[in-house]
């Protein structure tokens, strides 16, 4: 059964406190006020300059996990997945699983020439598409026990976390530097782990302690599953709220709270499994309430599923992600929003080892494919999803000003954070400079022309 737009029902019965909240926060937390100030070489004020502002990127970050990056079957489907990225997002996420970067014990697979495996390319290799087109990178799983190497299963407690302490001085010392935030642990709420650590009450206080001793400098995030997050009670008794809260307690240094958002539900069970994750107040209740912690909040994994390539499924998939990014982007604490798997039909296989994933590509059936919950088809041709992520990003949520500088040389606009290339036309000539408007800056520029 397809419920179709019912699934909406809750945005549509609150829509004008939805609206009211969604266009006055995102005036008030996502847009800021900037001065210009136009001077000559000698310091004084140019009049009647004539500035045109246009932002070229958001402060906000915006990303998709990178896990497919050259690992398509064709050269063609590669370099139409980077282009795809690199066209809408300035943030990645990056496979940084222990039991695929070090397979073999001793021999971890940095490099961009290391040996392939399955949607976990090389730091490297993700690191220099990065670079390449101003994408922040961001580390996923640090400590994400599920996927600790399998020459680690049977190791006792004191040599799991020697073997940790290697690890993460070996990330550090290529990386710390390179990627701002480091996600430290992730869903501890396995049944079972795969190791003894996983067992033991320092778990997570441990691993925190360590980043903190070799990510000094870093952003350290803590991140957990859709149901601890979004489907619990929404009190300060919560699973991962409470575990949060102890693990500060304890001295443990959580700088940013990760909050996964996949709708894997059956299409015949969709609509009576997201009466929580698609309600509006819901949803900003529990990100009032992790706001407690005065942390900034990132939505770490978002699946929003079409179930097929139908044009009235892929509608209803890209006007779902516009009504939550807009709720997400509304918010005075949410700072990224990151979208999971780009292309439909290139999810795992999962099986009960975690090292023995396979590829299940363009079997719709399979995993994760089941949902069809990317932005593009397998055939990489783009969905509405993706295109309105666009437009939100590149129209709705973006700043294009006029602005003429006064009789002290000032000109004063207000725009979206992010930066912005400033072209100026005096009597002089023209021409182009670039500012960056910050949530935290002072905003204030002077432009010598």
């Amino acid at each position: 059964m397809n419920d179709g737009r019912k699934i909406l029902d809750l945005f549509d019965e609150q829509k004008e406190m939805v609206e009211k909240r969604v266009a006055e926060g995102i005036e008030t937390y996502r847009k800021g006020d900037g001065r210009i100030k136009v001077i000559d070489k000698d310091g004084k004020p140019i009049v009647n300059a004539k500035l045109k502002l246009n932002q070229k990127s958001h402060e906000f970050r915006f990303g998709a996990n990178l896990f497919m990056l050259d690992e398509m079957e064709s050269a063609e489907k590669n370099e139409k997945y980077k282009k795809y990225f690199s066209d809408v997002f300035n943030m990645a996420t990056l496979p940084f699983y222990w039991s695929t970067l070090e397979p073999e014990r001793g021999k971890p697979r940095y490099a961009k020439d290391s040996p392939k495996v399955y949607r976990r390319p090389a730091p490297d290799l993700c690191m220099e598409f990065c670079e390449e087109h101003g994408i922040e990178p961001r580390e996923h799983g640090l400590a994400y026990e599920h996927f600790f190497p399998k020459w680690l299963y049977d190791a006792d407690v004191d040599e799991i976390k020697a073997e940790l302490e290697r690890r993460y001085a070996e990330i550090s010392e290529r990386y710390a530097d390179r990627i701002p935030t480091i996600e430290v642990t992730n869903e501890m709420e396995w049944p079972k782990g795969v190791t003894k650590f996983y067992d033991e009450p320092e778990y997570i206080e441990y691993c925190f302690k360590l980043a903190e001793k070799y990510f000094p400098n870093n952003q350290l995030c803590i991140n957990e599953g859709t149901g601890l997050v979004w489907k619990d009670r929404c009190r300060a008794t919560d699973k991962y709220y409470a575990y949060i809260e102890a693990n500060m307690l304890k001295g443990a240094r959580i700088d940013a709270i990760g909050m996964q958002y996949h709708l894997f539900n059956r299409r015949e069970g969709h609509y009576d499994a997201t009466r929580q994750t698609l309600d509006p107040m819901s949803l900003y209740k529990h990100l009032d309430l992790y706001s407690n912690f005065g942390k900034p909040l990132q939505i770490t994994e978002v699946t929003v599923p079409s179930y097929s390539w139908e044009a009235e499924d892929e509608e209803l998939q890209a006007e779902t992600i516009e009504k939550l990014y807009s709720v997400w982007f509304s918010h005075p604490n949410v700072e990224q929003i990151i979208y999971w798997n780009l292309v439909d039909g290139y999810a795992h296989v999962w099986s009960p080892d975690p090292t023995k994933v396979t590829a299940s590509q363009g079997n719709m059936t399979a995993g994760e494919n089941y949902y069809h919950g990317g932005l593009l088809r397998f055939d990489m041709s783009p969905k509405p999803a993706y295109y309105k992520i666009k437009e939100l990003l590149q129209e709705k949520w973006h700043t294009e000003a006029e602005v003429t500088s006064d009789a002290d040389g000032r000109a004063d606009f207000r725009g979206f954070y992010g930066d912005y290339e400033v072209t100026v036309e005096t009597d002089r000539g023209v021409m182009t400079k670039t500012v960056s408007l910050s949530k935290n800056g002072e905003n204030s520029f002077t432009l010598v022309v």
